[in-house]
């Protein structure tokens, strides 16, 4: 992988993760402080479950990066096909599973009452759903690094063969 490239996704991670803590911070405030009387278009709203699903749910984004971080750099230093790297893809995998079930509970929580229009909650569960299908793709790709990693011990071993031969 080239200097540029990672650079690059570096510089992006960086700025998601900042915007993401200034959004938890906003999120945060907004959950500890009242603001009198709501408006009439959020009065059905339950406002902190859902702002704590909010928070919860950018923490899932925020572990993502770290650990595509922390895989770019495995990438960088050509020591992402071993078994340390199973630890960050089971985070992601988790992180991806846990970000749509935070989704269906967020329909869950705004499905009631009439606040909400039942096509947006019917969205919000298609939305855990597609977040589900990133979790199956990142398993699958686990699938595929094991199977990599278990050539890459063949050929390491069949390696050492070959210079006792010689």
């Amino acid at each position: 992988m080239g200097k540029l490239t990672v650079l690059t996704l570096r510089s992006v991670i960086v700025a998601l993760l900042a915007g993401a803590g200034c959004l938890q911070v906003v999120m945060a405030v907004l959950l500890f402080c009242e603001t009198g009387g709501g408006d009439s278009a959020t009065a059905g709203i339950p406002r902190i479950p859902v702002l704590l699903i909010g928070i919860l749910g950018i923490a899932c984004a925020e572990t993502v990066l770290a650990c595509i971080w922390r895989l770019l750099t495995m990438a960088r230093r050509g020591t992402v096909f071993s078994r340390p790297a199973f630890r960050y893809v089971d985070v992601v995998t988790g992180a991806f599973t846990g970000a749509a079930l935070l989704l269906w509970t967020l329909g869950v929580v705004l499905a009631p009452g009439e606040a909400v229009a039942p096509g947006v909650v019917l969205l919000i569960g298609v939305a855990g759903l597609a977040v589900g299908g990133v979790a199956l793709v990142v398993l699958v790709l686990r699938t595929l690094l094991a199977q990599a990693v278990d050539r890459d011990v063949q050929a390491s071993r069949m390696q050492a063969e070959l210079d006792e031969v010689i």
